[in-house]
């Protein structure tokens, strides 16, 4: 044994590149970013608030807005929109709808995801604001809300306008919070489909969709004076992850850099869950009308961690022997900490799941004769 590790401290000194941090991808393209969806970490960065024109990975906020306006009642997947001559009118990308016709939310998600369709975004813009300028009003306060301060959109395609910018930092922060829709999947996953009953082929322009491994979208954008841009998206083992690409010089060298992005990613971090081995068992309650409540973590306990160091973090509960009533449902009665090399790096609250109300008198008085009588 004590060969063995002297042989490698040997190797170590004379190979250190063998033992050393994995090195960063390297790209072509300009601006990049990766981040980690549950955590929002970022782990590549390059000239990343860069503002520039992404092209259709503006659609990406359009489709956020679509999706927020489903999940709050607004509009039902089954509504049908009618395509006005502003719609139809759109150049670029499109799905060649004619004024006055009409198809359903669903469909013209697909065709917005799938086909990056500029009709089909506007008429959804048009359905859930009124016309495109209420609906690219909607988009920049949006974009206040999630901190995108690279950002200025002029319409809700990304057809090139002066003025119409983001960044890729901005474009991983709006795509975290559209991923975190899975309705959205349900479209972004898609290879192949129809319109017009059968009609219509559409076939996705992420070509991700066929060859990596776990890809769960997002949004590719092309224009000439925007060159290649991408959001990626793609889930394994639990992590997901989000790389943004702005001004690649082809298609194919921003898969290609997107590609390495998520492969690094992959490859050196995962998702450390303190819940998978933590257990925690109901809490007494002193003078409770129940003798005890049921306890939980307030959010998420895990935390992206370096593959080469998960064994160094370990995790720990403090958490009291009761709680006197009232408990109130969400009140904080412990923590959770999550230890890495000896430093706290993430603190999570434990919480009661329910409301515990105090005894009443003549139940305190019983308690107490209850106590009496059993010694």
């Amino acid at each position: 044994m004590k060969r063995l590790c002297i042989f490698v401290l040997c190797l170590t000194i004379l190979f250190p590149s063998v033992f050393a941090a994995p090195a960063p991808p390297e790209l072509v393209s300009p601006c990049a970013i990766l981040i980690e969806k549950e955590t929002g970490n970022i782990l590549f960065a390059k000239d990343e608030h860069k503002q520039l024109p992404p092209a259709s990975v503006t659609k990406v906020m359009t489709l956020l807005l679509v999706v927020e306006a489903i999940n709050s009642g607004k509009i039902t997947l089954e509504d049908p929109v009618s395509v006005s001559e502003h719609a139809a009118g759109m150049g670029g990308s499109q799905v060649f709808l004619s004024p006055g016709e009409q198809m359903s939310v669903n469909d013209m998600l697909k065709a917005t995801v799938i086909a990056s369709g500029n009709d089909s975004a506007v008429a959804l813009a048009e359905h859930i604001a009124g016309s495109e300028e209420s609906f690219v009003g909607l988009m920049n306060e949006r974009a206040k809300q999630l901190g995108m301060n690279d950002t200025s959109f002029k319409n809700c395609t990304g057809l090139d306008v002066d003025g119409h910018v983001t960044s890729a930092h901005d474009i991983a922060l709006m795509a975290r919070e559209l991923i975190k829709h899975d309705l959205i999947k349900n479209y972004t996953t898609i290879w192949m489909d129809t319109l017009r009953d059968g009609a219509f082929q559409l076939a996705n322009t992420n070509k991700l969709i066929r060859s990596y491994k776990g890809i769960t979208g997002l949004k590719t954008g092309s224009t000439s004076v925007a060159k290649f841009c991408l959001a990626a998206t793609a889930e394994r083992d639990g992590m997901e992850l989000i790389a943004a690409i702005l001004a690649a010089p082809s298609s194919k060298e921003r898969f290609s850099d997107a590609s390495k992005l998520l492969d690094y990613g992959f490859a050196n971090y995962t998702i450390y869950n303190a819940a998978t081995d933590t257990e925690l068992s109901p809490l007494p309650v002193v003078l409770g009308k129940k003798e005890s409540v049921i306890v939980d973590f307030g959010n998420t306990p895990s935390v992206l961690a370096e593959k080469s160091n998960i064994s160094n973090i370990v995790h720990e509960t403090d958490i009291p022997e009761n709680v006197k009533a009232p408990v109130q449902q969400g009140q904080k009665v412990g923590t959770l900490k999550i230890i890495s090399s000896g430093n706290v790096i993430s603190e999570v609250p434990i919480i009661a799941t329910e409301t515990v109300e105090r005894l009443e008198i003549t139940g305190i008085f019983t308690e107490i004769l209850s106590g009496i009588l059993m010694r």
